[in-house]
């Protein structure tokens, strides 16, 4: 799964979705984790109310499951949520890389379920009923 880090540093989740001066994207599983690409946005992005800002942010991320910010405004998480990306706040600034390694602990193990559904984006959906459940009814 692709995950998104708002990110002023590159090295840190230390920026508000609609300031992030990158977006720094990594491929994550169980196995492993590998960065993908940093999407460098201008420098006149603390514009309040200017949501054309928006537009390249959610092209950059769109085939992302998840995208980790300090911050992030009603409208926005609005526009990512409907992008079936889910948004994370982080309380305080965090190293990027270790975000990456507790997400990974978690893949190993029994992801919380708004994780299990992040990990089917881009998936066709499946309904796969159990024939006695049904005959149960």
């Amino acid at each position: 799964m692709k995950v998104a880090f708002a990110t002023q540093d590159q090295q840190r989740v230390d920026a508000h979705f609609g300031w992030a001066k990158h977006l720094a994207v990594y491929d994550v599983s169980p196995d492993g984790y590998a960065f993908v690409q940093d999407y460098g946005f201008g420098e006149n992005l603390a514009e309040d109310g200017n949501e054309d800002k928006l537009a390249p942010k959610l092209d950059a991320i769109r085939d992302c499951a998840i995208v980790y910010v300090a911050a992030i405004g009603g409208s926005a998480a609005a526009r990512v949520v409907a992008a079936k990306i889910h948004p994370v706040k982080v309380p305080s600034p965090e190293p990027i890389l270790d975000i990456l390694d507790k997400l990974q602990d978690v893949l190993k193990g029994t992801p919380p379920p708004w994780l299990r559904k992040a990990l089917l984006k881009g998936q066709a959906r499946s309904f796969d009923f159990d024939e006695t459940d049904e005959a149960q009814r």
